[in-house]
């Protein structure tokens, strides 16, 4: 088997191989040490037929390779869109809590995370992928990317509170936030609002709000950059991205 032609770079300059074996491992089939083992007892196949070393390279692009006679297509990139819950952590791993990582049942790669950060009791838009070129661009402090939160506050916000946050509240701990733009949808006991911020500082929605004496019951966070939540998604649903929306996020 280790005649076979696989090894043999196609389009002249490699770009496209991998090793067998960091084919399957990045495509979940197992741990490294699992799918050799696969690869030995003469469960994987390339091009129909049974290969048994692990460290043969094959094309990404071209070869059909199977476990178990069943295709494993190779994706290089995944883009998801999840509304999430409350009471999910938004990391890759956590040894209390469900992560978001955990809800996309149908992943191909093992090396997704969360594009930042929503609070455990936060809801809304999160970005899911492994494309870390995009996610760099899209948290970078220097990017100023916009996001968007619908909240319910507790108390009446005001005009004033408009000009407040359009001069950059000083935090409570001293340090001074970005300029935001706020927009009431009902000021009553329990007001209704959207806020446009350009940075991502831990609890920030709620420690601006803090600073001019009010709390954050309820926070949402509605879109991020130009991409928006799709409103059809349930809270604790997902989908993968269109091209178009995937566009939209690496646009500069």
């Amino acid at each position: 088997m280790e005649h076979l032609r696989i090894n043999i770079y196609p389009d002249g300059d490699g770009s496209n191989m991998i090793r067998l074996d960091k084919y399957l491992c990045e495509m979940s089939v197992g741990s490294r040490s699992q799918v050799k083992e696969y690869i030995k007892k003469g469960r994987v196949k390339v091009d129909n037929e049974v290969v048994k070393s692990a460290d043969v390279k094959i094309d990404e692009n071209s070869a059909i390779i199977t476990f178990d006679d069943k295709v494993v297509g190779y994706t290089k990139v995944e883009y998801y869109m999840l509304n999430k819950p409350a009471g999910v952590v938004s990391a890759t791993t956590d040894n209390r809590y469900r992560t978001v990582i955990d809800i996309i049942d149908d992943k191909k790669r093992k090396d997704l995370f969360p594009v930042g950060r929503l609070d455990i009791d936060t809801e809304g838009l999160l970005v899911i992928t492994n494309d870390g070129d995009m996610a760099h661009r899209l948290l970078s402090p220097k990017k100023h990317v916009s996001k968007v939160y619908y909240a319910r506050i507790n108390g009446p916000v005001t005009d004033r509170h408009i000009e407040l946050f359009k001069e950059g509240l000083i935090l409570k701990d001293g340090t001074k936030a970005l300029p935001g733009n706020l927009k009431i949808i009902n000021s009553a006991d329990e007001s209704e609002i959207e806020l446009e911020i350009f940075e991502g500082k831990f609890h920030q929605v709620k420690k601006m709000f803090e600073a001019i004496d009010l709390k954050v019951l309820y926070l949402k966070r509605i879109s991020m950059g130009k991409l928006k939540l799709d409103n059809t998604l349930e809270i604790g649903s997902y989908r993968k991205l269109t091209d178009e929306e995937v566009k939209l996020l690496n646009e500069r």
